[in-house]
């Protein structure tokens, strides 16, 4: 009981957040697609999701950090959790050096035969690319913090550091568009700035907040501990990589046939989706300490108990946004961007497809991280991540439109999913057919109910704009009545209910 209220509670402060910096950036994504037009918009995209791409490394030491302290702090070793911080900052600023001189080393290759840019841009192109590395470098090394600060669960903290990031990335979006010069270079050295900035911010907490926070590496020098992490972080950063090729190679394989202007659609539906999904992924960010804290305490139950309830309730929050966004997908994207770029709406209507079939198993992948057990795991998870972009690539060779690559991707998606069951019940004692049973039946049964209903209202009222106030009453309406009478079990009433009580019960007191 205690840890589900600390999870409510956590969360609450991350969604008050997003009820902020969601709306924050949206306007930031139509502010800089207007100023900088869709090519360079499409370039911005295309520069820095190369350099994301090649932080796959940091990805999977990522996972390690967060992972292990999460873990330490479950079994209560403070001495443990101090060497973790040391050998995280150790591994973390490695990582650092090596990717800024591949980054750098390979750039002449990726500009002289890989992207494809116009003559004219090709000078900004380098210079966003320069900033962008740099940007990785300062996410790079801010990993140890987020750790430290995730395994205390103090996502009051998060929650605030993130309204302050989204403040900075409007204020930097209002100077670009006052900018008379270059707006693509002027952009690309606001986000370097906005990086170090929230580096600092991260830092001076944590070492005044928090006790581990001793930066001592020879002291706090583990090998047997260094070994552990470094296994762990090697075989993510199989999953990592095939993720990375896979997600930013969609980018490099439309550029190759359709050029920037596709890779602009790209990057808006990525938005889109990025920004539509940030509740559930909040919601995750909240749950996953617990998982790890569970799983280190010896606690197999609770942990997957926290699994299944945070993959429900995650589905949940993801329909709740996407479906009447589904139904009024074209006229916002119009009042949302002005002029919306070819392929927009059928790239994003895919994306998001392949998010809701990505939500029924993403918590399982926590689970499974959480036994320490992921070596075949992430051998099978990496080999088939690559399929769908191979298939995707030939598939266009062929003359196939852009948006079969979403397709593939949704097919993938489900084929995922799959083997993300086999290795959560191999590795972490999952049943499959309870969770069939108690987590997806209920929530696609939901699914199916309420957009039922919002598309009925859809049809019904054809005039804007109380089509657009219809559909949006009619989706919480029946969303509220479908998740608590079918898609919530009995037990999870009955504690909402005493939740619901006890706030009530406060209230009458103050």
């Amino acid at each position: 009981m205690q840890a589900a209220n600390r999870v409510l509670k956590n969360t609450m402060f991350l969604y008050a957040k997003m009820g902020i910096t969601v709306f924050i950036s949206l306007y930031v994504t139509r502010l800089i697609l207007n100023a900088l037009g869709a090519h360079d918009f499409g370039l911005f995209t295309l520069i820095g999701g190369f350099v994301t791409l090649l932080t796959f490394l940091n990805v999977a030491m990522t996972s390690s950090s967060q992972r292990y302290m999460s873990y330490a702090e479950g079994k209560g070793d403070f001495n443990e959790q101090v060497s973790i911080f040391n050998i995280s900052v150790v591994l973390h600023v490695g990582v650092g050096i090596v990717l800024i001189g591949i980054l750098e080393a390979i750039a002449p290759f990726l500009f002289g035969h890989v992207f494809q840019i116009e003559p004219e841009r090709l000078a900004a192109a380098k210079d966003i690319y320069h900033f962008a590395v740099l940007s990785a470098l300062f996410m790079i090394v801010s990993v140890p913090y987020d750790a430290v600060i995730n395994a205390h669960e103090n996502m009051l903290f998060v929650a605030i550091l993130g309204v302050f990031e989204s403040l900075l990335k409007l204020g930097s979006a209002l100077l670009v568009v006052a900018y008379a010069g270059d707006k693509l270079v002027f952009f690309g050295f606001a986000v370097l700035i906005i990086s170090v900035t929230v580096f600092a911010v991260k830092g001076v907490y944590c070492h005044r907040q928090y006790r581990e926070v001793r930066l001592n590496p020879v002291k706090y020098h583990d090998a047997k501990l260094l070994k552990k992490m470094f296994s762990f972080a090697g075989y993510s950063t199989l999953g990592s990589t095939s993720s990375m090729v896979s997600n930013y190679g969609q980018g490099i394989v439309l550029n190759m046939f359709y050029g920037t202007i596709v890779n602009a659609a790209q990057g808006i539906g990525g938005q889109v989706s990025g920004q539509l999904s940030a509740f559930a992924a909040t919601m995750m960010k909240a749950l996953n300490p617990l998982i790890a804290k569970s799983e280190g305490a010896g606690n197999r139950k609770l942990m997957l108990q926290a699994t299944y309830a945070g993959t429900k309730f995650s589905f949940f929050l993801l329909i709740f946004f996407y479906i009447p966004f589904f139904v009024e997908m074209p006229v916002i994207l119009d009042v949302w961007l002005k002029d919306v770029p070819e392929y927009t709406l059928v790239f994003t209507t895919l994306m998001l497809s392949r998010n809701l079939v990505e939500q029924l198993f993403l918590t399982l992948n926590s689970a499974i991280a959480a036994t320490g057990n992921i070596k075949h795991f992430q051998i099978f998870h990496s080999l088939l991540t690559l399929v769908p972009l191979v298939v995707s690539y030939l598939l266009f060779m062929m003359g196939f439109k852009p948006f079969t690559l979403y397709v593939v991707y949704l097919l993938y998606a489900v084929a995922h999913g799959g083997l993300v069951l086999y290795f959560a019940k191999k590795e972490a004692g999952l049943s499959i057919r309870s969770y069939f049973i108690d987590v997806i039946f209920p929530t696609v049964i939901s699914l199916v109910v309420i957009f039922a209903a919002t598309a009925l209202a859809y049809i019904l009222v054809p005039q804007e704009p109380w089509r657009f106030g219809a559909v949006v009453l009619t989706s919480s309406a029946a969303f509220a009545v479908t998740v608590w009478t079918l898609g919530m079990s009995r037990q999870e009433r009955e504690y909402a209910l005493r939740v619901i009580r006890r706030r009530r019960n406060r209230s009458a007191d103050v």
